[in-house]
């Protein structure tokens, strides 16, 4: 008896050390995105009073306020996936959120704690709009006589074009290409002429991260 007692003990001082360590997280993250993400961890082994820490408050709630409905869920299955990422949400003024909530688990496999992200996407909506404006070109009348200008090599623009556009269909970048994969982008860059240029070599082993041999390599 005294045995099992002791590994209990053991277990829930493990499992208090893992949130503790989680919360350095939660207020580092708060504070270095002030007045634009709230970051919330949540103690499930309390769901009535789960919030334990809330950096950057944008939702008006407080340490000790309850469990959100995915709290609950990760409670009630330990196999629920350990980070919804990206997800649509609202505070509670109607201000626009994405959310990730990261679950955070034991050693036993069960879910002791959750960390939360909500961006104040209503933040961004203006910054994006400055930025569109100050980055947009005039197209107007009198300009149908100039020569449209490229700041860059045209062949090396639609090469590095190309390779992006062909590591995107596989849900990569083109660094993060497996061998096989960059070996098969190589050869369809072959195949459609990318290679007439002197520099193309080069060039493709530069955004893949390989050498320019692999390349040649690749092409055989």
């Amino acid at each position: 008896m005294e045995a099992q007692f002791s590994a209990v003990a053991a277990a829930a001082a493990a499992d208090e050390h893992l949130i503790r360590e989680t919360e350095k997280i939660a207020v580092a993250l708060g504070r270095m995105f002030p007045g634009l993400c709230e970051v919330v961890l949540h103690d499930l082994r309390d769901p009535r009073h789960a919030i334990k820490a809330i950096e950057n408050n944008l939702s008006g709630r407080r340490v000790g306020d309850s469990a959100t409905e995915l709290g609950l869920a990760r409670i009630a299955d330990p196999h629920y996936p350990g980070v919804v990422q990206n997800y649509p949400n609202r505070f509670p003024d109607g201000r626009p959120a994405k959310s990730t909530s990261i679950g955070i688990k034991n050693s036993a496999g069960e879910y002791i704690a959750a960390l939360c992200l909500n961006l104040d996407v209503s933040v961004l909506s203006p910054v994006t709009l400055a930025l569109s404006q100050l980055v947009a070109t005039d197209t107007g009348t009198g300009d149908q006589d100039r020569p449209l200008e490229s700041l860059r090599d045209r062949n090396a623009r639609e090469l590095r074009q190309a390779i992006e556009t062909l590591a995107a269909e596989r849900g990569a970048t083109p660094r993060s290409l497996g061998r096989d994969a960059k070996k098969a982008l190589v050869r369809q860059l072959h195949q459609d002429g990318y290679f007439d240029s002197r520099d193309a070599a080069q060039a493709i082993a530069d955004l893949l991260g390989v050498s320019r041999a692999t390349v040649y390599n690749y092409t055989r």
